[in-house]
């Protein structure tokens, strides 16, 4: 009998165990995951656009023209 109950406490321990580790690994997972999506807004929201050339003149001609056409 009292083996019994020194194996049963083994195997709940045991599982107990278990169960405590994959929470900690999935909370770790969860943990990166945040840190990650955290670093890419960031940087989502950091980055500059790419300034091209524009013709400005031929931007303010083609609405002139525009406006003639009306």
């Amino acid at each position: 009998m009292q083996t019994f109950l020194i194996i049963k406490f083994l195997k709940n321990f045991y599982i107990t165990n278990i169960m405590a580790v994959t929470v900690l690994q999935r909370k770790n997972r969860k943990n990166y995951a945040r840190a990650v999506n955290r670093q890419t807004v960031i940087k989502q929201l950091t980055r500059k656009p790419i300034i091209r050339t524009v013709d400005v003149e031929a931007i303010k001609a083609s609405f002139a023209e525009k406006k003639a056409a009306k």
